[in-house]
C-alpha cells in the first residue's frame, strides 16, 4: 500500500515538474528560475489543487426532485432550483413566482396583509377576539 502510494506521488510530481517548465503565462517559470522558493512551492501549489480539486454539482431540486422530500428540507415544492414551501415562502406563496407585497405574509399558501387582518394579525393564524380589531399587527390598538 505504501509502495503504491510513493509511486503516486513520485508520478504526481514528475508531472507538476513537467508542467512548471512549459507554463503557458511563464509566470512560475520566471520566479523559479529567480530562485524563489515560495514562487516556485505556490505554483506547484496551486497546479496540484487545479488537477486534484474538483467542486461536486450541487444537488438541486430540478436535477433531483426528490431531494426536497428529504428531512431538513425547507418545504416540498421545487422552484428556481430551490426547495420552497409553497405554504409559506413570501417568494413563492401558492405556486411558484408569486411574491406577497410589503405588509403581507404568506399563510397556508395565500398572502395576507398581517397589519390589518383580524384572522391573521401580526402572524399567521393570530386572531383577535370578537369585537376586536386588527391595527398595525397588533388586536384592539389604540392610537
Amino acid at each position: 500500500m505504501f509502495l503504491l502510494f510513493l509511486l503516486l506521488a513520485s508520478s504526481m510530481v514528475a508531472t507538476l515538474a513537467t508542467d512548471l517548465e512549459t507554463d503557458e503565462v511563464g509566470e512560475g517559470l520566471a520566479a523559479a528560475e529567480a530562485g524563489d522558493e515560495n514562487a516556485e512551492s505556490s505554483l506547484l501549489l496551486r497546479r496540484l489543487l487545479r488537477r486534484t480539486y474538483r467542486p461536486r454539482s450541487a444537488m438541486t431540486c430540478d436535477r433531483y426532485p426528490k431531494v426536497c422530500h428529504l428531512k431538513g428540507s425547507p418545504g416540498h415544492s421545487c422552484c428556481k432550483k430551490r426547495c420552497v414551501s409553497l405554504r409559506t415562502d413570501n417568494l413563492n406563496c401558492g405556486r411558484c413566482g408569486k411574491k406577497c407585497k410589503y405588509g403581507e405574509l404568506c399563510c397556508r399558501g395565500k398572502c395576507v396583509n398581517i397589519l390589518y387582518d383580524r384572522n391573521n394579525c401580526g402572524g399567521c393564524q393570530k386572531k383577535c377576539k370578537k369585537g376586536s380589531f386588527c391595527r398595525y399587527g397588533m388586536c384592539s390598538y389604540a392610537h
